[in-house]
């Protein structure tokens, strides 16, 4: 069902990523779909993440813009370091890389799931975001065991806020291994804040809190016009 008064904005993609309309113009169901459009190209997704605003739609649809209320956000300070997932980093032979492979982490992120039919993370979006990697703007972390990859996770980085996209694990603990390391050196890599996207359980267990996207995208600005050096909590 959806807003019966709202109509969706729909972006030329030769037109400037300025058409993405205000994240507080969403509509409530499905919650947070703002847009339909425009283009998956670097420009279009930098102003994208630095306003609260990121695109996800399956294969055959248009390029569709979210910005939910509330949204899942994390300190990498709060991150739960749980038992058993210390256990996990300690005794499952586990390493952990940046960067090393982020074609293959999406890859294995797009790959068919149990609980899921087909995948959002489509040619186009992983094309999209390999272009974004290329260019020091997104960034993946890997786990690996025995030298095979087993896990792990990918985002977009604007200043000091890093926009997770998805992650996958093959192996017991595998993508919290990931997110443990990147919660851990997100004072080296400049990272004060991790956006989740969408709250669950799941992610709320780890020490992910809601904000209510008005409190997001409050703070958003001073944490995408960081520069490495400072620090902003």
């Amino acid at each position: 069902m959806s807003d019966p008064d709202f109509n969706l904005p729909w972006l030329l993609a030769s037109g400037p990523p300025t058409q993405l309309p205000d994240p507080d113009a969403a509509m409530s169901e499905p919650n947070g779909l703002l847009a339909a459009g425009g283009a998956l190209t670097p420009p279009w997704l930098r102003h994208a993440y630095a306003h609260g605003i990121f695109p996800w739609f399956s294969e055959g649809e248009p390029i569709l813009w979210w910005s939910p209320d509330p949204r899942c956000v994390l300190h990498p300070e709060r991150l739960r370091h749980t038992r058993s997932l210390m256990q996990s980093i300690r005794n499952r032979g586990y390493s952990t890389t940046m960067n090393r492979d982020f074609a293959g982490v999406m890859r294995a992120c797009a790959a068919p799931r149990a609980n899921a039919s087909g995948t959002w993370i489509t040619e186009q979006m992983q094309n999209a975001y390999l272009q974004l990697h290329q260019l020091g703007e997104a960034l993946s972390v890997e786990t690996w065991h025995s030298g095979t990859l087993v896990g792990g996770l990918y985002g977009v980085k604007v200043g000091r806020l890093f926009c997770g996209e998805s992650m996958f694990a093959t192996s017991r603990d595998a993508s919290k291994v990931a997110l443990a390391w990147l919660a851990d050196s997100a004072q080296t890599i400049g990272i004060s804040l991790i956006d989740c996207q969408l709250p669950n359980n799941h992610l709320l267990s780890l020490g992910c809190e809601a904000l209510s996207r008005k409190a997001f995208l409050g703070i958003i600005p001073a944490l995408v016009t960081a520069t490495p050096s400072q620090t902003t909590k």
